[in-house]
């Protein structure tokens, strides 16, 4: 999750949001030269006294400033373009979790496994522990193996919301009537956090998420548990 003097992105968990880490590191650098270069050329243009009262035209450099920025483009579009499709690929998941966003609250059901269902509400500050986190922890976590293909579908009983966690490059809109999915896979243990991302009314922003990922043995015997009682 997000920390305090926190300037980048989270740190990854899930092989997609490292490719999307890259890329966004790619951009900037491509962003910065840019910049550095054309406030060089800015600068530069104040101070200069050359002064050509016969130039009217100049075929060389209008091909250059056109030519250039197309090939600067094509290395910025290309390699998202790869990255879409990637995030996009259902690729045999082994697990599949369906989630219905609900003012206030996320609604889970793991399908595959007798149709264990729960509701997720954010704790309220007045009830929460001192080791909690304001507007972040739920009463229900959404419990995950990692080092597995993690399909999720996500949809919503009354308005628009969005399922988001920055930390595994997910970003899914749940919207009435249809029916989303994408994928993702968890690559170590952990609690990672995220909140609806959609401006779906007032207190829109305090419909938290909270998965936890653990081995798949712990998994297995959370599943068995839930389903036993």
């Amino acid at each position: 999750m997000s920390t305090w003097a926190n300037l980048g992105l989270q740190d990854s968990a899930s092989p997609l949001m490292e490719q999307l880490i890259f890329f966004h590191d790619h951009a900037l650098l491509i962003l910065v030269m840019i910049t550095i270069l054309v406030g060089y050329l800015m600068f530069m243009l104040f101070f200069n006294s050359y002064i050509n009262r016969f130039l009217l035209h100049g075929q060389l450099i209008e091909m250059i400033w056109t030519i250039l920025p197309a090939i600067i483009l094509l290395f910025i579009a290309l390699p998202p373009l790869r990255l879409l499709y990637l995030l996009d690929e259902i690729n045999e998941p082994s697990v599949t979790l369906k989630s219905i966003g609900h003012q206030w609250y996320w609604s889970y059901e793991y399908s595959d496994f007798n149709n264990i269902e729960f509701d997720s509400y954010m704790i309220p500050t007045n009830e929460l522990s001192n080791d909690g986190f304001r507007l972040l922890d739920v009463d229900n976590r959404v419990v995950l193996p990692m080092n597995s293909q993690i399909r999720i579908l996500v949809t919503a009983a009354d308005v628009i919301h969005s399922w988001t966690i920055p930390a595994l490059g997910v970003k899914v809109d749940g919207t009435p009537g249809r029916l989303n999915q994408t994928n993702f896979f968890i690559n170590r243990p952990g609690l990672f956090y995220g909140q609806c991302s959609e401006i779906c009314g007032a207190n829109h922003s305090f419909m938290p998420i909270v998965i936890e990922s653990v081995p798949v043995n712990y998994f297995i015997k959370w599943i068995t548990n839930n389903m036993n009682s």
